[in-house]
């Protein structure tokens, strides 16, 4: 992509966050998003097939930080900058503390139920790779699957509850919280 077209596409990501902090995506036009961002019809379509599929873009791009992480390299790419050093989870709770990249605004938002299952699929990938969080336990009888499908359904519960009840404790103390929740 040069670098007019990564304009453009970041141009039409920035319209569409800022129209899905005020409505509901259901609300949300091609054109108003296009409108905003002040790109073409045709530009709009070069990127994204559809307005679902620029939320699923969107999506992707906010949390493949984490999810696209290849094992062993600590630098993200993406649209995130940082050298993610601490466990897993912990890095992406505090990515959400910090409200990098609109993530908290977008998931605490009237459209967050669509944002939490977009996270939630990804979440699933991660959560294959971090299955020893269950070792030791009496959960080394469950299938593989339901023990990956747990793990994610508790992290998206847990952070569903820290969002609804203001942040209030630190990304270290929710991350023990999610530990002991498993």
């Amino acid at each position: 992509m040069d670098r007019r077209q990564r304009k453009s596409r970041e141009a039409i990501f920035k319209a569409f966050e800022e129209l899905l902090k005020k409505r509901d995506f259901a609300h949300i036009t091609v054109g108003e998003i296009i409108e905003k961002a002040d790109v073409g019809r045709a530009t709009f379509y070069a990127h994204f097939e559809t307005k679902e599929f620029l939320l699923k873009e969107l999506c992707g791009e906010l949390f493949c930080h984490i999810f696209d992480a290849e094992e062993n390299e600590h630098n993200h790419r993406h649209i995130f900058e940082c050298k993610g050093e601490e466990p897993v989870f912990l890095h992406l709770f505090k990515h959400i503390r910090n409200n990098d990249n609109n993530l908290l605004s977008l998931l605490s938002s009237s459209n967050n139920e669509i944002f939490l299952g977009y996270f939630k699929e990804n979440l699933i990938k991660l959560c294959e790779s971090q299955l020893d969080l269950l070792k030791g336990r009496s959960a080394e009888k469950l299938p593989e699957d339901f023990k990956i499908n747990h793990i994610a359904s508790v992290f998206v519960e847990v952070l569903k509850w820290w969002i609804d009840t203001g942040l209030k404790e630190s990304p270290e103390t929710i991350t023990e919280y999610f530990y002991m929740a498993l």
